[in-house]
């Protein structure tokens, strides 16, 4: 018996089109380059921090958690970001700014 045949008609066929679109994500991600993937995920560590400061009450521990990441990452990457180097870093330095001006207030 093979996975498919405890699957109903309608099953499989949901199944096989989302092996399909897993493997067209996954050749739309080969095919991008590897400084956008990564840039893209930091945009994604800085809204995650961004989210957390903007949480009533604010969430300091998770969004210092994801400012950290992003300042490892940043920094240890450098100009390797291309194009988008400056831009990481200032995203960086005014979540951080904010992070200490919410601490602050804490």
């Amino acid at each position: 018996m093979s996975d498919n045949d405890s699957f109903g008609t309608d099953d499989s066929t949901a199944l096989s089109e989302a092996q399909a679109a897993l493997e067209d994500a996954r050749r739309r991600i080969a095919d991008t380059p590897a400084q956008v993937v990564v840039v893209n995920h930091l945009m994604g560590l800085y809204e995650l921090a961004a989210i957390h400061l903007s949480s009533v009450p604010p969430k300091l521990d998770d969004a210092s958690l994801a400012i950290d990441a992003l300042t490892a990452l940043v920094e240890r990457l450098g100009d390797r970001l291309g194009d988008d180097t400056a831009t990481m870093r200032d995203a960086l330095s005014n979540i951080q700014m904010v992070y200490v001006q919410m601490k602050s207030r804490a």
